[in-house]
């Protein structure tokens, strides 16, 4: 088969095009420019068979290396129909992006099944190309119809099918011989039961141009892109847990059985997207601060605490199994998740579950296919975790043994004939159940229709089976965090290990898209976590506790002339050292004022003081204040103000670049700031401005561009963006450009100066949502300032009389149906604000509803659903109602 492919595109001097095969081992095939923006070049292949599906995608190269590359996982798509020998003329144009890439995301698409060839072809055809997605899944056929008799003659029960060749993609060949040079056609979309169709394209008629051409020789035309508008998926959600989710039998904490049930109430109530914080395992101590699902010890492991027991066979022993059912049901009969019980007692229950039934699991075929398809994770994460439990630490680098990783020195040690072996394989055994019960979830909530949204976590443990096996990829000398915002007024320090970009740049990203990739087997779309990591991450010194002493990185810090340039002058002693003063000391801690100075602090002059070296980071002081002052009088008071203290600085000298400064964030709101002169503050205001939000804008719009293109096209997953807090200009440009879905939050508007966000005018390519995780829930908002709630209550929703002080149901249910009608492609809200409309369903306990408190670094996470979910499915009354709700806003 001989292919002749033709592609305009204009070229920088130097550069040429080439086709690269995604499905053949046949070579890239170079192409030349026969006239200016013209490109052409022909393949001979052989081995090729009736029905097959060719992918591809151009290329720009510069010598020997590649310059651009057509984005995105939607591949230029050509099916071989049956004359195998002829020649095909393949007419192409340069496609980054769909216009709509979102319904491309298995998401929104149907997995398509393999076509059929023609069973005749004529020696000459041509074949229409269109990409429409999310057709099958209203049970609708592209078709073709037109004005000739082989078109169709416009008759609504005889347009010509298309083939569906890959989801969204379609393709028809008609006999060129049938058709009529510049007759008009459009492409409908027909019901597949009545054969008829039921949505035109919109716009003017196309007119079918084609050249004559000689037998044998078969055209084939672009693609071209076709949407409906009244097919536009509207969809509506609910984000939850797992481990909030509650069952009649869970054991204290949600699982993956329970995950199942879920799926079931969604379906039955319209919903179509199911949002679930990260699922992996964060197992470090056992103790309650294993409760944060961010600081996960693995990027693949799921944790052990999900597994649905009801699955397994019960234990041998019956005394056993009762004495672990009763301490069970005690613990899903408290109102909050017990997390160190829970966990210790399931693990005691999976590990007895092992030496019943693990061992011989193990040597069946279905754990060998998963062990083979997790080779590159499974082995590290059994060997971390069993070295974890004998060692009494995760901390890899404090293990006798092991500290650094050798792949082939830890399989000796967990060899077959280990005395350690047991552990190891109980790890596996666990793995192995986690994902053989979330394949089952996924494909139920496939054939529910509805779609599972996982979250990526931006960080990882510095204690994990990453950080331990591949310490290339991580700087360990910061912690990520967030700088100040709506979520903490000192900043967020996650203490999650920032990464070496260059790193894994060298390798195009692979750490990443394998994470993807893997995320892909069971979720159809996903919340990128702090996507503004991908432009430039908040790192914060090891020695800091919170996270005001941070900086950007990759930034560009000031060089001391540039301050100085500014109207600063640079003292590097006043500007960069905490400014300590009696004054200061007094206003912080009263009368503990002098035990401060006494303990922590030595004179310098005048009324000034320095820190002691011994208490010059905030680390030092906290451990200081843990061991000799816990519990006393006054503690939080000291050491928030010795924070504060520590904090008082205007820059902060860049560890890599001598000489160089960061402006200290919000450093206008420092004590040292108002010993400035008028002019001085000024002018530290003008440098703080331009840095933070004018001279970073193009720099990190390239360091994004360098990351997220390859990632958020790694999958056909649907990707969202968690765009919030301190937001720079070019966040908006990379989302924008790569259609990656936005987060929509009406209490914190992205538009400057307003108070509230405009939920009619959201963008159609976002999620809108009441809250997240990390805030208040729409009725615990509603009750935290009641001036603001006021003034939402007659500014926005346009009441007038006393605004109420609580939330009652019916003020609920009316922001709920304006985020239901908003224009976002996803309305996905916090279960707990579905509720919220119904006064004999939500928790009486507002305060109880909140999961996570940003501000708290050592928040336990151990929320739980105040009902069971059979009590939920029960409730036909409130379901009904739901699914109308979502009915009259087109989202069910």
């Amino acid at each position: 088969m001989k292919l002749r492919f033709h592609i305009p595109y204009f070229a920088a001097p130097g550069e040429m095009l080439r086709l690269e095969w995604e499905n053949l081992s046949a070579p890239t095939l170079p192409l030349s420019e026969t006239a200016p923006g013209e490109w052409e070049g022909e393949i001979t292949l052989t081995g090729l068979h009736a029905a097959q599906v060719l992918t591809y995608r151009y290329a720009v190269w510069q010598g020997y290396r590649c310059v651009r590359r057509e984005q995105g996982n939607l591949t230029h798509r050509l099916r071989i129909e049956s004359r195998l020998d002829d020649t095909y003329l393949v007419d192409d144009r340069w496609r980054d992006l769909p216009q709509e890439s979102a319904l491309f995301s298995s998401a929104v698409t149907h997995p398509t099944l393999p076509g059929a060839p023609s069973p005749s072809l004529a020696h000459c055809s041509v074949a229409f190309r269109v990409l429409s997605p999310g057709l099958r899944r209203k049970g609708l056929h592209l078709a073709l119809l037109g004005s000739t008799p082989s078109l169709g003659a416009w008759d609504e029960y005889a347009a010509v099918p298309f083939d569906e060749i890959a989801p969204g993609v379609w393709q028809l060949t008609l006999d060129a011989g049938l058709l009529i040079n510049g007759c008009e056609y459009k492409f409908v979309a027909v019901d597949e039961g009545a054969r008829r169709v039921v949505h035109w394209e919109s716009g003017d008629n196309r007119r079918l141009e084609i050249a004559a051409s000689e037998n044998g020789v078969h055209h084939i035309l672009p693609e071209v892109e076709v949407y409906f508008e009244a097919l536009a998926p509207r969809m509506a959600g609910t984000a939850i847990p797992v481990f909030s989710l509650r069952s009649e039998g869970s054991q204290g904490v949600g699982d993956f059985g329970d995950l199942k049930t879920m799926v079931d109430w969604m379906a039955a109530t319209g919903q179509r997207v199911l949002q679930i914080l990260p699922i992996h395992d964060t197992t470090l101590t056992g103790e309650n601060t294993d409760s944060y699902p961010y600081n996960a010890i693995s990027v693949y492991a799921f944790h052990p605490m999900f597994v649905d027991l009801r699955a397994l066979p019960p234990l041998p022993d019956a005394q056993k199994q009762a004495a672990f059912e009763r301490e069970f049901r005690e613990l899903n009969a408290l109102s909050v998740i017990d997390y160190a019980r829970v966990n210790k007692l399931k693990r005691d229950y999976l590990l007895l579950s092992f030496r019943s039934h693990g061992r011989e699991l193990l040597k069946t075929q279905a754990f060998a296919a998963f062990a083979a398809h997790s080779e590159d994770w499974l082995p590290a994460y059994a060997a971390f975790s069993a070295l974890r439990d004998k060692f009494g630490t995760p901390d890899f680098s404090a293990w006798p043994q092991h500290s650094a990783y050798d792949a082939q020195s830890v399989a000796k040690t967990f060899a077959p004939d280990s005395p350690d072996r047991e552990s190891y394989d109980y790890y596996c055994y666990v793995q192995y159940l986690l994902h053989t019960q979330l394949s089952d979830v996924a494909a139920h909530a496939r054939r529910s229709g509805v779609v599972l949204k996982g979250d990526i976590p931006i960080g990882i443990s510095r204690c994990s089976v990453e950080a331990w096996t591949e310490p290339h990829y991580f700087n360990l000398r910061g912690s990520a965090g967030a700088p100040p915002d709506a979520f903490s007024l000192t900043g967020q320090n996650w203490g999650f290990p920032t990464y070496n970009w260059d790193a894994m740049a060298a390798d195009d990203y692979s750490w990443w898209k394998r994470r993807y990739i893997k995320m892909s087997e069971h979720f159809s779309a996903y919340r990128i976590d702090h996507i503004l990591g991908f432009f430039r991450i908040w790192e914060i010194p090891t020695h800091s506790v919170r996270g005001l002493l941070g900086r950007f990185v990759p930034s560009m810090p000031y060089a001391v002339s540039e301050i100085e340039a500014a109207g600063l002058t640079f003292d590097r002693d006043f500007l960069t050292r905490p400014f300590v003063n009696d004054a200061l000391l007094e206003r912080l801690f009263c009368e503990r004022a002098d035990w401060v100075r006494r303990t922590f602090l030595t004179h310098s002059h005048y009324d000034i003081w320095h820190f002691r070296p011994e208490f010059a980071t905030q680390r030092a002081v906290d451990d200081f204040l843990n061991r000799e002052y816990r519990g006393r009088l006054g503690e939080n008071q000291v050491r928030e103000g010795l924070f504060a203290l520590l904090e008082n600085v205007l820059f902060i000298e860049d560890p890599l670049q001598r000489e160089h400064y960061h402006p200290r964030i919000e450093g206008h709101h420092t004590y040292v700031f108002e010993r400035l002169g008028a002019d001085e503050r000024k002018a530290f205001e003008r440098l703080h401005h331009t840095f933070y939000y004018e001279r970073h804008n193009d720099f990190w719009y390239a360091s994004a561009m360098a990351k997220l293109p390859a990632l958020s096209c790694a999958t056909a997953m649907l990707p969202c963006g968690e765009d919030l807090g301190m937001v720079p200009d070019c966040v908006p440009w990379v989302m924008e450009q790569l259609q990656l879905l936005t987060l929509e939050i009406e209490r914190m508007p992205k538009a400057y100066g307003r108070e509230f966000a405009d939920v009619e005018v959201y963008p159609r390519w976002s999620v809108c949502s009441t809250g997240t995780h990390d805030m208040s829930t729409l009725r615990g908002w509603w009750q935290e300032d009641s001036t603001r709630s006021a003034r939402y209550f007659f500014e926005v929703l346009g009441h007038g009389g006393d605004a109420p002080t609580d939330a009652p149901a019916w003020l609920c249910e009316e922001i709920v149906r304006r985020h239901v009608d908003c224009p976002s492609m996803l309305c996905i809200l916090p279960w707990q604000d579905w509720l919220a409309i119904d006064d004999r369903l939500r928790l009486p306990d507002v305060d109880a509803e909140r999961i996570n408190e940003p501000a708290n670094p050592r928040h336990y996470w151990r929320y739980c659903m105040h009902i069971s979910l059979e009590t939920l499915m029960q409730q036909s009354d409130f379901n009904a109602r739901l699914r109308q709700l979502l009915l009259d806003g087109r989202r069910a």
